[in-house]
């Protein structure tokens, strides 16, 4: 079956489909633009070669496609520091293998030479289709209409996103995700079963444990985190980090807290501090100012609310590490679902 190689270079009319790209042995007909980014846009493609012909196996081999379609994500990259970033979300998001982290299934970084000769790259990520949407779209939707997970729900898919965590934690040295929140959470309903959840996005991902020595090196790591970790999900220390300390993968922990309140209420802890400014946001934060909106009726067990009050410990020593969440995500799992 024949593929344009200028498909590598331009999305043709992407919106309404047409277009072949490669990506490495492997040929993709575009079919329709399903998401965008900043200086990326995620496409719906096709594999016109069939699966079971293409590349020998590889360990993604679970998430081959039975209809050869898959989501294409295509960066933009016009600065080597833009490169320096995607080679890197690449190398990070190979480490993992997890049922509940979104695996990068193949990429390609091609070079690009503009009509008036300028070079630039273009990089092409390979990845599951999921056309269910995030935690954040459906939060969205059920806020909307006054709707609540139940407390199972709740903790089936809670505990999933802390077994997709804990394999990054479990490396030595452990990385952090750096950006857990519910628009880096896909989820997957299937009629009669339990949701399927699985954490995306790594591009933030990184060795989770940092000594900082010095007012520099406090005032660097808050201007990276402002860059790499969406606010109204990020750790105090991230916030306002002190010139002597310990940072390690518990900046996830409290990430996590919030998530799980956003999971039970659809909205995110410091919701009503976000709509006032950044500084009210990172006061509310800092000093872990927690507010409970009304919830379902009836209402959720106490026990997830003390469990949500004890990941978002502003003292990150006084936060679980992510092995004691999934205890007791079992032990609550046990007696709420049994």
């Amino acid at each position: 079956m024949g593929c344009s190689f200028s498909g590598l270079n331009t999305i043709y009319g992407a919106a309404t489909g047409g277009g072949d790209v490669w990506i490495n042995e492997r040929c993709f007909r575009v079919i329709r633009q399903i998401g965008d980014g900043g200086v990326a846009v995620v496409y719906l493609v096709k594999e016109k070669q069939p699966a079971s012909d293409a590349a020998p196996a590889k360990r993604h081999d679970a998430h081959v496609s039975e209809d050869g379609t898959y989501a294409m994500k295509k960066v933009l990259i016009q600065s080597k520091e833009q490169l320096d970033l995607v080679k890197e979300e690449i190398r990070v998001s190979s480490l993992f293998n997890h049922p509940n982290l979104f695996p990068l299934l193949d990429h390609a970084i091609i070079t690009v030479k503009s009509p008036q000769g300028d070079l630039s790259h273009e990089a092409y990520l390979l990845f599951p289709v999921h056309l269910d949407g995030t935690l954040l779209d459906n939060a969205n939707i059920m806020l909307s209409r006054k709707e609540f997970y139940s407390t199972s729900d709740v903790l089936q898919i809670f505990l999933q996103l802390c077994e997709g965590l804990k394999h990054m934690h479990s490396f030595d040295p452990p990385y952090a995700h750096n950006d857990v929140k519910p628009g880096n959470v896909l989820i997957t309903h299937r009629k009669g079963q339990a949701p399927v959840v699985n954490l995306m996005d790594f591009g933030s991902a990184r060795p989770a444990r940092k000594q900082i020595r010095s007012h520099s090196e406090a005032l660097q790591l808050q201007e990276w985190a402002a860059e790499h970790c969406s606010a109204p999900y990020r750790a105090p220390e991230l916030w306002d980090c002190p010139s002597h300390a310990d940072i390690d993968e518990r900046t996830d922990i409290w990430s996590l807290g919030c998530t799980l309140y956003a999971i039970m209420f659809n909205v995110s802890p410091f919701e009503d501090a976000l709509d006032e400014s950044e500084e009210s946001l990172q006061l509310a934060i800092v000093n872990g100012q927690l507010k409970w909106p009304a919830g379902p009726n009836p209402p959720y067990p106490d026990e997830l609310r003390k469990f949500v009050i004890w990941m978002l410990q502003p003292q990150p020593a006084m936060r679980p590490h992510i092995g004691d969440v999934v205890l007791h995500v079992d032990k609550l799992i046990a007696k709420y679902l049994s």
